[in-house]
């Protein structure tokens, strides 16, 4: 009885160790990550995002909407390379934490907007705005192919050198040009 006890704990020892090795990464994501910019090919949509600007409204006016936080633009393409036609699905940002953010699905406002719903012939692509109500912060972008059965994530950066006003300065007047002051004895 003592020797098959003996056999028994390495024995068990061991099953606990591989299968412990076969979940590994239960709570990781086995999704690629791209930077911005870099092709991403999920299934058979090929995503290309250029770059990103964030909104604190659409519009001017009384007709402008204003969001709970902000908006985010993020500018891309989707190109279809499969046989078929194809829906792009939404897409979600996710941030540090794990929090998400769903696509919003009103584009009133949005520059070059692709549309929530986007079908893509083969060899085509859609491309435009997609746009977020999200806190200012880094995320990544979630994308699915046609089937939502594979996803990668695209990088994307914390980035407001899109939001800063263009300003334009007055003129500067040359040396010893100064309009509207005169010098005492000079006429």
């Amino acid at each position: 009885m003592r020797t098959t006890s003996r056999l028994l704990l390495p024995v068990a020892v061991a099953a606990v160790l591989s299968l412990s090795s076969c979940s590994r990464g239960g709570g990781e994501t086995s999704e690629k990550v791209y930077e911005l910019g870099a092709r991403a090919e999920v299934g058979h949509i090929i995503y290309t995002v250029f770059e990103t600007q964030w909104l604190p409204q659409l519009g001017t006016g009384d007709a402008a909407r204003v969001p709970k936080n902000r908006f985010f633009l993020i500018r891309l393409t989707a190109v279809n390379s499969g046989s078929d036609n194809v829906l792009v699905p939404n897409m979600t940002l996710r941030d540090d934490q794990g929090n998400t953010v769903e696509e919003l699905s009103n584009g009133d406002g949005v520059p070059q907007w692709v549309g929530y719903l986007r079908k893509v012939a083969p060899a085509d692509s859609v491309s435009g705005n997609v746009v977020f109500d999200a806190e200012p912060k880094h995320y990544r972008l979630r994308v699915t192919d046609e089937n939502e059965e594979k996803a990668a994530l695209i990088d994307i950066p914390l980035n407001f050198s899109a939001e800063t006003p263009q300003l334009s300065l007055p003129p500067t007047p040359a040396p010893g040009d100064t309009p509207g002051i005169r010098s005492p004895g000079k006429e």
